[in-house]
């Protein structure tokens, strides 16, 4: 059987930009990057089934900044109109140590990877795969991990061509999600944006070193860092935990003014909406 296991090391900058800014910036960035070849106009979905112990040990790692620490999640990337056991997805431990984040991730049908997951059952896999597998079902069983979050949200991606090969930055926006109902095929899920619509979560990563041009580029445009994690920020927003100094709370981010043509547009959607 072929190894379907897949690991990475990198360096990650994060900036929280308005959708209109984040488009001028995609533009600007086209002039020295490709679109990633997995990236249709408009991007594609991303969707995310965090575990965690029922004391949230994972969140509470990420807020008392430890060196080492660990997420594991069950990823699925596109729609999820009609996803079934046989859909691929990944399984993924993303680990932070002290300033490079590490992927190791294996994909597998959704089924499978409920059975490792969910029921706590050892699957089929290749002697390659053994060690990432058991590390999953250690996990698991010995913190009782269960799911505790899911996450979504549109990306557009790009990546460098020449000297940038190591390169990539996403766009990601309509950042939403749910605490319950954690089946990828729920038919009506609850979901409810944990960022506000009007804001793109801008990432850089690297494998090595930050290219100048683009770090010029992030000054140029007063872009500031920021500390986020889609999960710390869904389980605060669900209200799983009290809010801490990373969440980004909307009262700081408030929606740009509608100009009155745009006003007048959203008076009507709103009128014929209560009809």
């Amino acid at each position: 059987m072929a190894s379907r296991l897949h690991a990475f090391n990198r360096f990650e900058l994060k900036y929280l930009v308005p959708v209109d800014q984040a488009a001028e910036i995609r533009h600007e960035l086209a002039e020295r990057m490709d679109a990633d070849l997995y990236s249709p106009v408009g991007g594609y979905g991303v969707w995310s089934l965090y575990y965690d112990t029922p004391q949230l040990r994972f969140y509470w790692e990420k807020i008392e900044g430890l060196k080492f620490r660990r997420k594991l999640r069950i990823r699925h990337y596109g729609n999820l109109d009609g996803v079934t056991d046989e859909s691929p997805v990944c399984v993924e431990i993303k680990q932070r140590v002290n300033r490079v984040t590490q992927k190791r991730r294996i994909t597998l049908p959704y089924g499978v990877a409920r059975q490792l997951c969910d029921e706590r059952k050892m699957v089929d896999h290749s002697a390659k795969e053994s060690a990432f597998i058991q590390e999953v079902l250690e996990l698991v069983v010995r913190l009782d991990l269960q799911p505790t979050a899911i996450t979504g949200y549109q990306r557009e991606a790009l990546v460098g061509r020449d000297a940038d090969t190591g390169l990539r930055v996403t766009f990601d926006r309509r950042i939403r999600g749910r605490d319950r109902d954690f089946h990828f095929g729920t038919p009506t899920p609850e979901n409810r944006f944990t960022i506000p619509p009007h804001m793109t979560v801008m990432e850089i990563k690297v494998n090595e070193r930050t290219p100048h041009w683009i770090t010029d580029l992030a000054a140029r445009r007063n872009l500031s860092l920021v500390r986020i994690s889609k999960y710390v920020q869904s389980i605060e927003a669900f209200g799983l935990a009290p809010r801490s100094v990373f969440h980004i709370n909307e009262a700081d981010y408030p929606p740009p003014t509608p100009t009155p043509i745009e006003q007048q547009s959203r008076d009507a959607l709103l009128k014929a909406g209560a009809q």
